[in-house]
């Protein structure tokens, strides 16, 4: 009989101290067993946000990353050129043609002691984009294919004459924003706007060279 005493109260002694020291589930272990009991249904679900979201981010238009080297150049030409960059244009085009800014214009010419319109526009091209263009407007018209107006882009020709049955007389380089560059016998090498009164009324047509 006392053996049994013995047995049971060693018995209760031992539950007793069970309950002290039985190690209890962190809030950590059960996340971790809860993020695992998941149907298969769930574990589809959550891949497939996962891959949406991570095609996406792929997707997405990612922004040019420009040193401060060049933003500085582009705001430089930004204001020398009196245009507004969005940073993704041909820095090589723009350079040309701002160290062509304030050249004097000169019938015949096509240096940077002065030069005619085709002159200029004839350099660029062949500076910029190794392309031979001939020294005359009118030679150029028949050297492009033709675009519309409102379809213009940056390097673009665009020619002037003075009316119907009049031919060609001027040539100029689209850049953006309606305005060109072009040598004019009344200032040299500049930028204007197809929008300004003279331009606009002697406008005839554009047209893009094959590069």
């Amino acid at each position: 009989m006392m053996k049994s005493y013995i047995l049971s109260a060693l018995a209760l002694g031992s539950a007793f101290l069970s309950f002290f020291y039985e190690v209890q589930p962190t809030a950590a272990t059960t996340y971790s067993e809860e993020a695992y009991n998941i149907t298969p249904a769930e574990q589809f679900q959550e891949w497939t946000l996962e891959h949406n979201s991570s095609a996406a981010l792929n997707d997405a238009p990612r922004e040019r990353n420009l040193s401060y080297k060049d933003s500085l150049t582009y705001n430089y030409y930004s204001q020398s050129l009196g245009l507004k960059l969005d940073y993704t244009e041909d820095p090589k085009l723009l350079e040309a043609i701002s160290d062509w800014i304030g050249t004097p214009y000169r019938s015949g010419g096509s240096t940077q002691r002065g030069t005619d319109c085709s002159g200029f526009v004839s350099k660029i091209y062949k500076q910029v984009y190794g392309i031979t263009l001939t020294h005359s407007s009118r030679s150029m018209f028949n050297e492009v294919s033709r675009v519309a107006k409102t379809d213009l882009e940056t390097g673009d020709l665009i020619f002037f004459r003075r009316g119907p049955g009049h031919p060609i007389y001027h040539v100029g380089i689209y850049l953006k924003d309606g305005k060109f560059v072009h040598s004019a016998s009344n200032g040299g090498v500049m930028v204007n706007s197809l929008m300004s009164a003279y331009y606009k009324k002697y406008f005839y047509a554009a047209g893009r060279v094959d590069i």
